[in-house]
């Protein structure tokens, strides 16, 4: 696999079980920047089911103008199952908090790099039945967040709609191509060498699973930052031809 042209440094991760998941945000005054992205070896495509909405773009995006007085775009979701207890919140406006316990660690690390990079405020708790396999919890978790993503873009007025990253690790980089049009899909095109990443790195350069997930979260956290956020020229209509982008 092709190296990235250059690697800017990781964001410090953002983790305090203290601090709370929705700190006051702040407005941001400038818009959000379109990076130009190659493919290099590694895709994952997205037209996700989530619905967007207008408010303050406190993570770097232009106010939505007819929607000044709106503070922040919250959503939380709690779903309790015979096999799972998860509870999830998040604030599109935030500043990057990331509070998770999933008892994953691995997943802990992740959904740092969501929150962190795509300036989210993340919060997860969830228990589950580790014991027997982390599928049911990472399947629940995913559930949640998805929701509650799609409860905190609301309407989806005024935003940007696309997103598009391509995230660097080393030897590995990934692309996100991401429209928030409200037509579930998703074309993954990753080839992840092993089937665990163990507390122990032993694979070779180019086929390192850890550098692949998690180049994968960086690119999709930013390539739903440049989704949600507002575009100013826009002035809060709905970003379609149609002029409206339904669930179905």
């Amino acid at each position: 696999m092709t190296t990235a042209p250059f690697v800017s440094p990781s964001l410090p991760r953002l983790h305090s079980a203290r601090a709370s998941p929705f700190p006051k945000p702040s407005v941001g005054s400038g818009g959000g920047v379109a990076f130009p992205a190659r493919t290099y070896g590694s895709s994952l495509r997205l037209r996700s089911a989530v619905m967007s909405a207008s408010g303050v773009g406190g993570n770097g995006s232009p106010m939505a103008p007819e929607e000044s007085t709106v503070s922040s775009r919250l959503g939380e979701v709690k779903r309790v199952t015979k096999e799972t207890n998860v509870h999830v919140k998040i604030n599109l406006d935030g500043t990057g908090v990331a509070n998770s316990s999933t008892g994953i660690p691995f997943l802990d690390h992740m959904l740092d790099q969501l929150a962190s990079h795509g300036l989210f405020d993340v919060y997860v708790k969830a228990t589950g039945d580790t014991h027997i396999d982390d599928h049911h919890s990472n399947e629940d978790i995913a559930l949640a967040i998805g929701t509650a993503l799609l409860q905190a873009l609301g309407d989806r007025k005024g935003i940007n709609r696309f997103g598009h990253f391509t995230a660097p690790l080393d030897e590995a980089a990934v692309e996100v191509i991401l429209d928030l049009s409200g037509r579930p899909h998703l074309s993954c095109g990753l080839s992840i060498p092993t089937e665990r990443v163990g507390t122990y790195d032993t694979q070779l350069a180019g086929n390192n699973s850890h550098h692949i997930i998690e180049a994968t979260f960086k690119a999709f956290a930013r390539a739903l930052r440049q989704a949600t956020e507002y575009d100013l020229r826009r002035q809060g209509t709905i970003p379609s031809s149609k002029g409206v982008l339904s669930r179905s």
